[in-house]
């Protein structure tokens, strides 16, 4: 219960410093995601996001409305949805980066620079030990 409330409970300080950007954290994250890669399938990015594919297209659905990402089906297996970042999306990421900064900073401060890294650090060994 302590990771989910800590993991809660930083993601409404994202969502805060987010919420002028229209954006909120999940979907930072997913056009983070797409910021370097062309296009991706849906099921390797809820993968790259520790996410469920069903979840995932959960959340790209308010992307893709307001234009942000581009979700087509491939050419030769209907099953396959390919996504990438519009050029709206593009700009929309790089507008909210300094709202994300400042929530990184925000966190940082309440928890300090050395316990931040530590925690990094934890986590990251922690993600590798629970990958499935």
């Amino acid at each position: 219960m302590r990771l989910r409330k800590a993991a809660r409970r930083v993601s409404q300080i994202y969502d805060h410093h987010l919420e002028a950007t229209g954006l909120t954290i999940t979907q930072f994250g997913v056009l983070a995601s797409l910021v370097s890669a062309d296009r991706v399938a849906i099921g390797p990015l809820a993968e790259q996001l520790c996410m469920d594919p069903t979840t995932l297209t959960r959340n790209l659905q308010p992307l893709h409305r307001q234009g942000l990402v581009v979700i087509e089906p491939d050419r030769r297996d209907r099953r396959v949805r390919w996504v990438s970042l519009s050029d709206t999306g593009r700009q929309a990421f790089d507008a909210a980066r300094p709202a994300w900064r400042e929530a990184q900073s925000h966190i940082r401060k309440l928890v300090g620079d050395d316990e931040t890294a530590t925690l990094h650090d934890a986590l990251d060994h922690f993600l590798e030990r629970i990958a499935e």
